[in-house]
This record gives structure tokens, sequence and C-alpha cells, in this order.
């Protein structure tokens, strides 16, 4: 356990019925920071989240909170707000009498509480709407309730499990905005959970991505997003090409390199030139071609894997195309003996230059 964090997590573990959900976390929070806990579901995030809360029980490991022991305190103890990706507002109160439910129950004077929640509501734009129900306002407006009921308790730590997924698209952008903004103005320590990528990168200081109950990686959004430690941290931050390749830098056996569809540049085989130093290069051929708006996306054949490139420019079904990856783009990792998404197969095309987590790589593909 790291003495210096605010929050610390120590090989926490959980079990369901005999199933291990999580397997010995470690997690060192900071005071004031934001961390996002990212994965697909069922990779233990939420379980985490709850288990800090107090809601789950660990089947072992510690729970510190400014060096006091809370594994076993009840959650009204810790010093914690939950927000709901439900809202759970209750329906027959008022906005008002929804964000000072929290101090009501701690036996807070009434003046005290009608100043508190004037002070939220100023603060989160609900000014004039505390009169109102929860069914006479929008999901934005809700979200917004369900935090400021959660922030009135003013809380050492501020959790949210997925709070956004159930707003539109559009809305959803400006409330994770908002959020990041007054966690920021407050300098309130808060744990995000989300399977969203582009959430957790526009909100949080630190992503801690997940994956069967582990952490798979842990760092910047800059750091997860162009240094994923596996290939499995690669495809969740949106490398999800992936090109099986047989090269001479590794000894221990054949590769597969990962790249983002917008990472890559789509050239006619024809009449492109050769390519730079430091960018790998394939030979294949456009079988696919769709408008998801910005840029065509293509489907491209190399070798027995089909990958997606997206370029400005549409080239059309059977034309032979040369797929350019910078050296940065491109994560190289060992190849497992078996890959559910993966290709068979060896790429008939050569890599001038490959990239793996940690340095440049030079690659010679077997023909």
């Amino acid at each position: 356990m790291t003495t210096e964090a605010f929050l610390a997590v120590d090989r926490l573990s959980v079990a369901y019925g005999g199933i291990k959900v999580l397997g010995g976390v470690d997690l060192a929070i900071a005071k004031g920071e934001f961390v996002a806990l990212l994965g697909a579901s069922g990779c233990g995030k939420t379980t985490l989240l709850r288990t800090i809360a107090g809601f789950v029980a660990p089947s072992a490991g510690s729970i510190h909170i400014g060096g006091r022991d809370v594994t076993r305190v009840s959650p009204d103890r810790r010093g914690m707000a939950l927000v709901f990706q439900s809202y759970a507002l209750w329906p027959h109160m008022s906005v008002a009498q929804n964000i000072g439910y929290g101090l009501r129950l701690r036996g807070r004077p009434r003046a005290e509480i009608a100043a508190r929640v004037a002070e939220i509501e100023a603060l989160l734009g609900l000014t004039g709407l505390g009169a109102r129900k929860p069914p006479q306002l929008s999901g934005g407006q809700r979200q917004r309730v369900a935090l400021g009921r959660a922030l009135a308790i003013d809380p050492e730590i501020l959790l949210l499990d997925e709070p956004l997924s159930n707003l539109d698209a559009r809305i959803r952008l400006t409330v994770r905005h908002e959020i990041r903004a007054l966690q920021q103005r407050l300098g309130i320590t808060a744990i995000h959970v989300t399977h969203d990528r582009e959430e957790a990168m526009v909100m949080a200081d630190r992503i801690v991505i997940l994956d069967e109950g582990r952490i798979a990686q842990q760092g910047t959004p800059q750091e997860v997003y162009n240094q994923p430690a596996s290939s499995f941290v690669a495809a969740f931050m949106g490398a999800e090409n992936v090109l099986p390749l047989s090269g001479s830098p590794l000894a221990s056996g054949p590769v597969e390199a990962r790249f983002r569809a917008e990472a890559a540049q789509l050239l006619d085989a024809v009449t492109s030139p050769p390519a730079p130093d430091g960018v790998a290069e394939f030979a294949g051929i456009v079988e696919q071609l769709s408008y998801p708006g910005g840029l065509w996306r293509h489907g491209v054949r190399i070798g027995d894997a089909l990958v997606l490139v997206d370029a400005p420019a549409a080239f059309a079904p059977g034309t032979a195309v040369k797929v350019r990856i910078p050296s940065a783009a491109l994560f190289v990792f060992p190849a497992p003996s078996a890959h559910p998404d993966s290709a068979s197969g060896r790429v008939a095309a050569p890599v001038e230059a490959c990239r793996s987590n940690q340095a440049p790589l030079p690659m010679e593909i077997a023909r």
C-alpha cells in the first residue's frame, strides 16, 4: 500500500459464490485526482467501485482513506458519495428535496439545508428548478440533480457509476465536460466507472484499464493511448486492426501488429512513391467501402487479414493499394497461441519499421 495515497486499495479480492471477480487489485489515488476505471462489461470495474464504496465486502485485501482503514466500515461512514447510472432520484420529491435528502438524513437544520441546496442549485445551473419533480426534467437536468445530491453532503470522494450512459450522445458530451470542470473547481477526488474510451480520455487524470478482475494497465490518457502495454490494451484503446507477422527481431517467434484505422494512410499501389523511413508499408486489395462521415472507411485485405483504413478519398473495391503506418502508431506484441481476432497465415508484404511498446523495431516479413 502506498502511504502517500489519499485512497489506497491494497491486494483487494472479491468473489461471488466461489467465482473470483477481483483478483488482488492494488490502486493508489491522490487527493483531488480524477481516475477513470475503464473496461468491458464483466471486467470488475463496477465491483471495484462498489467495494470502495462499502456496498460489497472484499474476500481479501484492504481499503484505506487518508491512512484510515475503512475496509469494514459502513458506507455512510466512509466520507463518499455515489452517483448511480439510473440517477436513483425520488420521483415524488422536488429537485430541492432530492438535493437536500442526504443532509436531512444527517439531521441538519432546515435553514442550513435550504442554504446548501440553493448553493448546489446555483453551482449546477438548476436555479429556478427547485420546485420541479424529476419527471418534469430533461435527462441532463436529472443527472445534475443526482450529482447535486451527492455533492450536497460535501464528500471527500465522489464515486460515479456510468452516470452518463442514459443520456443521448449530444447531452452526454456536454455533461461530461461539466462534471470534469466541476471536479477541478472543487478539487474533489473522483472515481468514474465507464466502458466508453473517449469519455475516460477527456475526463480523467489517470485511466485504469481492467481485464478479468485485474489491472491490465494504468496511466495518463496519453500513456495508455500511445504506449499500450499489451495487445488487449491496444485493442481496447482503438487499435483493433491486427496483422499476424513473422519477423527477425523477436527470436521467440511470430508477433502481431496493431494499429488504428485513422492512423494509416491509403495510397494507390501503382502511382504511390516509395515509403519514407520510419513508416511500415503493406500491400493489399480494397474489399469494402463505406462512408461513416468525414472520411471514407475501407476494408483492405492484407494476406489473410482484413483491416479497416480511413482515407479522405474513396478507393473502389478491387483496387490494389498500399497501407502505410507511421512506426509510432504501429504496436507490436508477441503473438498469442490462440487469439480470437487475429487472422491465420503470414502477410506477404515487407515492413520497413515497426514499433513495440518500448522502442522501434526493424521487421522483415516472411512471404
